[in-house]
Formats: structure tokens, sequence, C-alpha cells
């Protein structure tokens, strides 16, 4: 992988709020490490990795859809940090 993606803080927020289904948003610069990403995150974490293929523009671009699939966590990557 080419970039710092510090998945290590995104194992320990997995692992801090015990989160079992993970939706993971990549800006498509991105994309094609997506079966990477997901892996090292499972493989980690025990948990549930779901790459969401629709664009990502930065944490302004939140899928609205993502309540009706009940994920326990979103963890999005992009350029812009999301405030809470």
């Amino acid at each position: 992988m080419e970039y710092d993606l510090e998945l290590n803080k995104v194992i320990k927020e997995i692992k801090k709020t015990k989160a079992k289904l993970v939706c993971v948003q990549l800006p498509n610069g991105l994309k094609p490490q997506a079966t990477e990403i997901a892996k090292i995150l499972e493989e980690k974490t025990k948990a549930k990795i779901v790459i969401w293929a629709d664009t990502c523009f930065g944490a302004c671009d939140y899928p609205l859809e993502l309540e009706k699939y009940n994920f326990d966590l979103l963890v999005q990557f992009g350029h812009t940090k999301f405030s809470k």
C-alpha cells in the first residue's frame, strides 16, 4: 500500500466500539486497494468489512442509505476530517 491509511487507528476504533459490521467508504483513488484494506481489517478485528462502492468526495459525502443496513461503524477515508 502506498499511503499511510493509519489502519492501526481504524483497528483500535473497531475493537473499542466492538463493531461487528463495518462499512468502509473510500475515495475512487483508493478503491483499487479496497480488497487489501478489508482483508487487513477483518484479520485484525474479526469484524465483517463491507466496502461502500459509491463515490466519496470527503467527509461531507456521507451515504444517507447506510441507516437501513445496520452498520455498527462507518470508516471513511478522504481528504477532509470528519467533525462529530
